[in-house]
């Protein structure tokens, strides 16, 4: 078993919903933050208990990420208490990257200086657009100058690695505001962009307000074009685009979020957070009542949980899902660990197509009885159609393999893709 070397926290708390959000969150208003919240005092208390119970299963943490929600909602006091907990638990390695997710307009610069000084040493700062219009629109908090004033404050209190969060596909946004944005999220300089597109998910308000792909959401081959528009401008700007949704200058990458990308373990504590340990994905309640009752009975048991290990094919399956959203790519390993030579000549007839439309690459041209791929070969989305397509090739994958058994002598250990 890999030693986990990454956690979690979630912060869930939010001055108001966005309109596209389905996470984890609990809306608080717009004065409560920190100490002076009740609600927020309560649940830092019950994470605590969470993180001290939970069995060590890898020391010296090389990341920590606050996620959420708004983590910038917690007092530096607050963020400082979780990371000593976790410190004392697992320690933190002296290099970790320690990052913390930040709205505009929820911080001062004493709060930036107090997180610097808790250790918190990379934000990822939720900009998603640059147009008053359209961040209303999408129910956000902050407005335009809010961003510029916020990044301000974190070269101020020395945080120089941060990271801008945008969101292509929001009502309102055209082509010629997304570029805009684009050039206003380069004049800033951040060491890393993640440009996600808006998916209009169950139960949030944009689902009740609009259908996918008719006004005033942008239609699909808009939002294709906002993809190929950020990947230029980016690319061009001198990022790395690593990941089909980020873009990194040199040695920038959110090593954090590698860890997802990689299959690799990581500890999640708190509110509709997921760890990954052990082969068990420990999911929690989503809500901050469920969450107290799990984390009591959890305290109970001794940190033990009753969630099965997941099977091997599961594991292949999902590390093609997440592997393949890195430039990089995978290594068709895992396949051949799982279910021997059917496995490879099985993907090899799945992707044979879409590397004739240029949506793949492979180090080892297939032939048309699709047997030329080996266990070591390395097979990657192209750059931008490739990711662009990425569902449809994933789901090909996923359909190739569902139907196999997986192969008698596989011993069930799997290399990290």
């Amino acid at each position: 078993m890999l030693a986990t070397k990454s956690a979690y926290v979630h912060i869930p708390f939010c001055r108001r919903r966005c309109f596209y959000c389905d996470f984890a969150v609990s809306v608080v208003g717009d004065r409560a933050q920190g100490e002076t919240s009740r609600t927020i005092t309560q649940y830092v208390q019950t994470l605590i208990r969470e993180i001290q119970a939970t069995p060590i299963t890898g020391q010296n943490l090389q990341t920590v990420f606050f996620g959420g929600g708004t983590p910038s909602l917690l007092s530096v006091a607050q963020l400082a208490l979780i990371l000593t907990a976790i410190d004392d638990k697992f320690g933190i390695a002296p290099t970790a990257e320690i990052s913390m997710e930040m709205d505009p307009a929820t911080f001062d610069l004493a709060q930036a200086q107090g997180y610097k000084a808790a250790g918190v040493n990379r934000v990822s700062l939720g900009a998603q657009a640059f147009e008053d219009a359209v961040l209303a629109a999408a129910g956000r908090f902050h407005r335009a100058a809010d961003i510029f004033q916020a990044v301000d404050l974190l070269r101020q209190a020395k945080i120089e690695n941060f990271s801008l969060d945008l969101m292509s596909g929001l009502p309102h946004q055209t082509l010629e505001n997304w570029q805009a944005a684009l050039e206003k999220t380069v004049s800033l300089e951040p060491t890393h962009i993640s440009n996600y597109d808006l998916i209009v998910e169950p139960q949030t308000a944009f689902s009740r307000y609009y259908k996918p792909g008719e006004l005033p959401l942008p239609s699909d081959e808009s939002t294709a074009q906002m993809y190929r528009m950020a990947q230029q401008h980016f690319v061009e700007a001198g990022y790395d685009h690593y990941e089909i949704c980020n873009y990194a200058k040199s040695s920038y990458e959110a090593k954090h979020n590698l860890t997802y990308w990689k299959s690799e373990p990581c500890y999640g504590f708190g509110m509709g957070a997921t760890s990954y340990v052990n082969h068990q994905r420990i999911d929690r309640p989503r809500t901050q009542k469920t969450y107290r009752t799990w984390v009591d009975e959890f305290v109970a048991r001794g940190g033990q949980t009753v969630d099965p290990v997941l099977p091997l094919d599961e594991r292949v399956v999902e590390q093609i899902m997440v592997g393949l959203r890195l430039k990089e790519g995978i290594s068709l390993e895992g396949v051949y660990r799982a279910y021997g030579e059917k496995g490879i000549e099985a993907m090899g007839w799945a992707i044979a197509s879409h590397l004739k439309a240029h949506w793949l690459t492979t180090d080892a041209p297939i032939n048309s009885n699709a047997n030329s791929l080996k266990p070591n070969t390395r097979i990657r989305l192209t750059d931008p159609e490739g990711f662009l397509m990425s569902n449809v090739v994933i789901v090909d994958a996923f359909n190739a393999l569902e139907s196999l058994d997986l192969s008698m002598d596989n011993k069930g250990l799997l290399p990290s893709v």
